[in-house]
């Protein structure tokens, strides 16, 4: 039965300890999700703030190359004025300054020469991206260039720049196709930076503009053009805090999500559930296997112990115990007198049965034992919630009583009652004699005179009985 219990204890330890580590195991994970989804969001941002940087530099530092380009034509047609008007010319000139075009425009902005005849009369009213230069018109000082801009005429990716000549006559304008700007813009571009970035297997990351929610960049292209609510991220959890964190589904998949933003972007890092589950359950694992051998190990240490102890207990309670009666026996007898104080109060009762040899003699043994069992199961009803019952000899019994002294006499007539109406199978009665004697009398010299004032008083009450009896004792 004890075993069966720490069995059971050990397995509810086991159930606690896996139910403490999943929670424990649960909050250094979503920890450890926090703190990496933060550091990816900040190196997404950085990226994201890093190529905006970049291509501004870019762009600026080509626009200051094509101004240059822009005045060394200049120059050189000033210096060559036969070229003005011819085409050939002019080609040459741009292929020498590596440009795609060079146009002339008059002092009101009408382009009326240049490489390319087919965009001659075209003005700065012509369309949006020729009507940029129209502060040139009223600055003779100023030199602009566009950035990437679909051209007027063909709506091809072009990038101008104008100045005018140092006589102030005329305006000459460079066009170039920016093939390495646009290179280096695609490569810049949000999808492919976000596409390109090295990530662990179940973690996704979606870029989308700040004010269309569209997303720009995603690690997986599908959801590019798409929006954020559309791919399961609700930007409607967005608070006052620059960074939030709530789970959703992407793809039927549930993720916990963290999404920030700012006046450009919005940027969520979405982490799948499962992302740290096979470490956990290998961790559980582990830790289960441990709690399972040490929880074996300790059932066995404390069945051992338990049954030493109850070795000990059985080898103490026979060491102390009546075989017959239950009672104690004189060896535990001996240990509890030399326990007693003299200065205490206590009652030391000398129990005797009357007619055992005359029972033993004409009914057997076991009509003896009956009755020797019969005064001891009575002795023990009555006094043991006051003291304790010992079996000293054959028929002979001592009570220590050290509870409720006060109550003797009554004790004493309820254990008279019961032994009156007592009546066993091979005995119809049972009588027993006794004699009291309180500690506190007198002055005692020591425990034996308190057992022998005992024993003397059980004697001459059983001398009475015989009297009264008329039986031979010696019978």
């Amino acid at each position: 039965m004890k075993k069966k219990k720490l069995t059971f204890l050990a397995f509810v330890i086991i159930a606690i300890a896996l139910l403490l580590e999943v929670g424990i195991l649960k909050f250094v994970n979503d920890n450890n999700t926090y703190q990496m989804s933060k550091v990816l969001l900040d190196r997404v941002v950085t990226v994201l703030n890093k190529n905006n940087e970049n291509e501004n530099g870019l762009i600026e530092s080509l626009k200051d190359d094509y101004i240059i380009r822009a005045k060394a034509a200049s120059y050189i047609i000033d210096a060559k004025p036969t070229a003005e008007h011819d085409v050939e010319e002019l080609q040459k000139i741009a292929n020498l300054i590596s440009v795609d075009e060079i146009h002339l425009i008059d002092k009101n902005g009408y382009i009326y020469s240049g490489s390319m005849p087919k965009y001659y009369g075209y003005n700065f009213d012509s369309g949006e991206q020729m009507s940029y230069f129209k502060p040139m018109l009223t600055d003779k000082d100023l030199t602009m260039c566009q950035d990437v801009t679909p051209n007027t005429a063909e709506k091809k990716e072009m990038m101008y720049a104008i100045t005018w000549n140092e006589a102030g006559t005329r305006m000459i304008q460079i066009g170039i196709a920016p093939k390495r700007l646009l290179e280096e813009l695609k490569q810049n571009e949000i999808s492919n930076v976000v596409s390109d970035m090295p990530l662990y297997k179940g973690i996704e990351i979606f870029v989308a503009d700040a004010k269309t929610k569209i997303i720009k960049g995603a690690t997986d292209r599908i959801w590019i053009g798409k929006t954020l609510d559309a791919s399961g991220i609700a930007t409607d959890k967005i608070n006052n805090s620059k960074t939030v964190s709530f789970h959703t589904k992407v793809n039927g998949k549930l993720f916990q999500c963290f999404l920030c933003h700012d006046d450009t972007y919005m940027i969520a890092i979405a982490v799948d559930n499962s992302f740290y589950l096979k470490n956990s359950i290998f961790a559980i694992l582990i830790v289960g296997i441990y709690l399972v051998f040490a929880s074996c190990c300790m059932v066995y240490m404390l069945s051992r112990v338990l049954k030493e102890k109850y070795e000990k207990e059985k080898l103490l309670y026979t060491s102390n115990t009546d075989e017959l009666t239950k009672c104690f026996n004189r060896h535990a007898y001996e240990t509890a007198i030399h326990g007693l104080d003299l200065h205490k109060e206590w009652i030391y009762i000398s129990m005797d049965i009357n007619g055992l040899k005359c029972v033993n003699d004409s009914l057997g043994h076991a009509a003896g034992d009956e009755l020797i069992c019969a005064a001891a199961d009575c002795m023990k009803e009555c006094f043991q919630n006051y003291g304790n019952v010992y079996r000293i000899g054959g028929d002979e019994f001592v009570i220590i009583m050290t509870e409720k002294t006060e109550e003797l006499q009554k004790i004493i007539k309820d254990f008279e009652q019961k032994s009156a109406l007592w009546h066993g199978e091979l005995v119809d009665s049972i009588s027993v004699s006794y004699g009291y004697v309180f500690s506190s009398e007198k002055a005692w010299n020591g425990i034996y005179d308190i057992a022998k004032a005992a024993d003397e008083r059980m004697y001459k009450s059983k001398s009475c009985y015989y009297r009264e009896s008329g039986l031979d004792r010696r019978r």
